[in-house]
């Protein structure tokens, strides 16, 4: 079965870093939204080229502190080494696919 990468803090400093969009899905394991969220992330990585992660919020240090991250699931849409957006509300995968693209267009 295909899935997502799991990302430590550092990966995703790196990934964040490099020019063009990177991608980080934050979520909890006892989660039930985020099992959903995770299902389509999985969707998203077939769509999308940009370098996509994701982390357990409990091994990523104070990263919700550092981007005040408000709850999970949350993904992080960042561009040039800044995060342009914070999705908590993972309606659907042409949604997210959408407000991916909106963000690498700007």
């Amino acid at each position: 079965m295909m899935h997502v990468n799991e990302w430590t803090r550092v990966e995703w400093e790196q990934a964040k870093n490099t020019p063009g969009l990177s991608l980080l899905y934050i979520y909890t394991p006892m989660c039930g939204t985020c099992q959903v969220a995770s299902k389509m992330m999985l969707v998203i990585k077939e769509l999308v080229q940009y370098p996509i992660g994701q982390g357990n919020i409990n091994f990523l240090g104070n990263l919700a502190i550092d981007y005040e991250i408000e709850s999970v699931p949350c993904l992080l849409i960042t561009k040039n080494g800044k995060v342009h957006d914070k999705i908590y509300a993972f309606q659907s995968v042409p949604y997210l696919f959408e407000k991916i693209k909106s963000v690498d267009e700007e």
